[in-house]
């Protein structure tokens, strides 16, 4: 077998995705039913080889035994797959303790863990989510955005444009607090319990919260958190965070937008957004979660008020301008948030930076566009306009840059360059005409109907 999963995908005949709807259905149909063998769904074949092409999509670093992809390869990926389902059947399986890094936060000067698990590992944890996933989707609540298969972050914004519409302007906007490191480990094995009773899955659940992590060569093994950068982390954060999603009362409070950790609630008025903000206190107190009281607050949506930020963009209530006779209409507008144009400029500069003087301005683009593309494609999505033309600006700018410092010229020859040079600019990519508007009560993409024509 080609070892090689670049072309893998699901056929009609797929056995893990067969195996994952009956587990859907069985949970769905009996929401009290705790599930008993699952262990050898596990170490199944095809399952850990579905699990080897996720972990080979997403690419990733070593873990702290310096085992790359590549390595696996060479060593032989059926080789290795056969080895961790023995491991698995007879029980010895032992994780190793993830790579502890320090990551940027995006827009930010502060830096955020990240745990990297070894190859093997993360194999062992994308098969155990591949089976315990649509357990517990069966239960997740329609408020849950963030890490679910068929869900988007534009899914969570989509309801936040429609709630406005219908008149709820008063957000209540949270995010927890190290939500990932502060999980009880007790709590979330009882959480997972209450679905699974897999003896041996709980306790290859429990080894991998226990595996701890390694920093500057010490290894630490917290009572708490899920590690941030494990592959079955965020399915165990919705698992813990589903306890507020099921408890949570629509008519008293408001309408829960939950992605991950980050939170939004839309009220009718601020006496409901108050409520609602304590009663999101105390569900989290009970958990041994908190907010982050430097992102909570209470936000009154109005013309010409002040807006707020949720998932990479702000969101401020505007007047449309009167038109052909028409009314001016009062909607929920969106664009790219500042940390999230702080970002893109700081990639465009790190890929235009002066150690990369040796490239070709040709490659330079490329990689400039790559990312460009990747950015807009979800940014294009809302009232981006104005903010793509900056960025694309921005990009000229340095491209221009780059090729005046390339060639020791003047940055007035760069800008000659750029636009008299080639016909296109060296191939950047134009960003106009490519934003979609969301409108309330509209699907915020365009969708294939039964018929296989696309609507709107």
């Amino acid at each position: 077998m080609s070892a090689s999963p670049a072309a893998v995908g699901s056929s009609p005949a797929d056995p893990v995705r067969a195996l994952q709807h009956a587990l859907y259905r069985a949970a769905k149909v009996d929401p009290g039913r705790r599930f008993h063998a699952l262990r050898d769904k596990v170490f199944r074949r095809d399952v850990l080889w579905r699990a080897w092409v996720a972990v080979y999509r997403n690419q990733g670093a070593p873990g702290i035994d310096r085992t790359t992809l590549a390595r696996v390869e060479e060593y032989g990926v059926i080789r290795l797959l056969d080895e961790l389902a023995t491991e698995l059947r007879d029980g010895s399986y032992r994780p190793l303790p993830a790579r502890g890094v320090f990551i940027p936060k995006p827009g930010t000067v502060e830096q955020r863990p990240l745990s990297i698990p070894s190859v093997r590992d993360r194999i062992v944890q994308a098969a155990l989510k591949i089976v315990l996933e649509p357990v517990f989707e069966a239960d997740f609540a329609p408020c849950s955005f963030g890490f679910r298969p068929k869900r988007s972050p534009h899914d969570a914004l989509q309801v936040v444009i429609d709630e406005a519409w219908r008149g709820r302007r008063w957000v209540v906007e949270t995010d927890i607090a190290d939500c990932f490191s502060v999980i009880p480990h007790e709590e979330l094995m009882r959480a997972v319990e209450e679905r699974v009773c897999d003896q041996a899955v709980l306790k290859l659940l429990r080894a991998i919260l226990r595996a701890g992590v390694m920093h500057d060569g010490q290894v630490r093994r917290p009572v708490t958190g899920a590690a941030q950068g494990g592959v079955i982390s965020p399915l165990l954060c919705n698992v813990y965070l589903h306890r507020i999603d099921r408890v949570w009362d629509t008519r008293e409070h408001g309408v829960l937008v939950r992605f991950a950790d980050d939170a939004l609630v839309m009220c009718r008025s601020r006496e409901q957004a108050d409520a609602a903000l304590q009663r999101l206190r105390d569900l989290l107190a009970e958990l041994g979660l908190r907010p982050k009281e430097a992102k909570t607050r209470i936000i009154a949506l109005q013309v010409g008020g002040g807006g707020f930020d949720f998932l990479g963009f702000h969101h401020r209530l505007v007047r449309s301008r009167p038109r052909d006779g028409r009314r001016p209409v009062t909607f929920l507008a969106r664009w790219p948030a500042d940390k999230a144009m702080q970002h893109a400029r700081d990639r465009v500069r790190e890929l235009t930076a002066r150690r990369r003087l040796l490239l070709s301005v040709e490659t330079v683009v490329r990689d400039v566009n790559t990312f460009l593309r990747g950015w807009t494609g979800y940014f294009r999505y809302g009232h981006s306009a104005q903010r793509f033309s900056k960025l694309r600006q921005y990009a000229r700018m340095r491209i221009a840059l780059f090729i005046s410092k390339r060639h020791r010229r003047s940055r007035h020859f760069g800008w000659r360059a750029l636009l008299t040079f080639t016909p296109d600019e060296f191939g950047l990519i134009g960003l106009y005409g490519i934003v979609v508007s969301p409108r309330a009560g509209k699907p915020w993409r365009e969708r294939p109907n039964a018929g296989g024509e696309r609507r709107r």
